[in-house]
């Protein structure tokens, strides 16, 4: 008998703990549910979140350049850099590139009726150069909500003054696809008027002295002028001079009735890229360092003719006659 209930004893036990392993849950089994319930809820505030930042973005930027959005999307993928996604402002910033360039021209235009070709040129090119375009972006504050990919953030891309330029170029053009040309014409006007009417004698400076000074305040040699082409008749010439800096391999050419008027033209089109080349590299010219260059220029030209001053007759008659023969 008591092998029987030892037996039967043991039996229920080993039933017990079979049961024991199968019906009772292991510790944490109810976790996963809690996990998904928990990113659920993460997701939600963060969306929630963005939604308000979105928002203030929006306001922040709108009021400042006088537009509303239609399409807020337009400005978010403006404000997105290629670090943070696949789907970011560079084509916008393609738009906004060649919409700006040419709403400044006409305005520069209308402004100046007395300057010629080669003046525009350079005052377009100041206005629309990296640095200014930073100087804009800046004054609307666009630098905290520029999405970045963490890396480019750590390494201070909000206060990189290329990264600001082209989230202005984007912002305009996603202005573009979203409200038209007239659209940009206004927010163009807004953010860059003052700055035409500003305007100084640096600006309005041949374009020929302008990038000279500018190459040899990098201890660049000079440009190298050539007539590429002479056509028409002896009543309507047109010349065709190329503008060629060697150290930089930077050159272009210019066209126009005159050989100094070609001269100049390309002379605009080379120091608009001398001074985008510049900028990238981080050695764009300073105005103190052109002021040297020049003061170093006339001390130079200065020592150059007097050594080459001829003797008058007078001042060889003064001299004793062994020196005279």
């Amino acid at each position: 008998m008591s092998k029987v209930k030892t037996t039967k004893s043991s039996a229920v036990s080993q039933g017990k703990r079979q049961s024991d392993t199968v019906v009772l849950p292991t510790a944490g089994a109810s976790a996963p549910n809690n996990n998904i319930k928990h990113r659920k809820k993460d997701e939600k505030a963060k969306a929630e979140m963005e939604r308000k930042r979105g928002g203030a973005v929006y306001t922040s930027i709108e009021a400042k350049i006088d537009y509303v959005f239609a399409d807020h999307s337009l400005l978010e993928l403006a404000l997105t850099h290629k670090s943070f996604a696949q789907q970011n402002n560079e084509r916008l910033e393609f738009i906004g590139d060649a919409v700006l360039g040419y709403l400044v021209g006409i305005q520069l235009y209308l402004l100046y009726p007395n300057c010629q070709e080669d003046r525009l040129s350079l005052m377009r090119s100041r206005l629309v150069s990296g640095k200014a375009l930073a100087e804009v972006a800046g004054q609307l504050g666009v630098a905290p909500f520029v999405r970045l990919g963490s890396g480019e953030a750590k390494n201070g891309g909000r206060e990189r003054a290329s990264i600001l330029a082209d989230v202005l170029e984007a912002i305009i053009g996603a202005v573009h696809e979203d409200g038209g040309i007239e659209a940009c014409l206004q927010v163009v006007g807004k953010l860059f008027s003052p700055r035409m009417q500003d305007l100084g004698t640096e600006e309005l400076r041949d374009a020929k002295t302008a990038l000279q000074e500018a190459l040899q305040a990098q201890g660049i040699d000079v440009p190298v002028y050539a007539v590429a082409r002479v056509a028409g008749a002896d009543h309507k010439r047109e010349y065709t001079v190329s503008c060629q800096v060697d150290d930089l391999q930077i050159s272009a050419e210019g066209i126009a009735s005159s050989r100094r008027g070609a001269e100049k033209l390309a002379a605009a089109e080379v120091l608009t890229q001398v001074l985008t080349q510049l900028q990238l590299t981080g050695t764009e010219p300073e105005p103190d360092k052109i002021e040297n260059s020049k003061l170093k220029k006339a001390k130079e030209s200065a020592k150059s003719k007097l050594k080459k001053k001829p003797q008058t007759d007078a001042y060889a008659k003064t001299k004793p006659a062994s020196k005279r023969a």
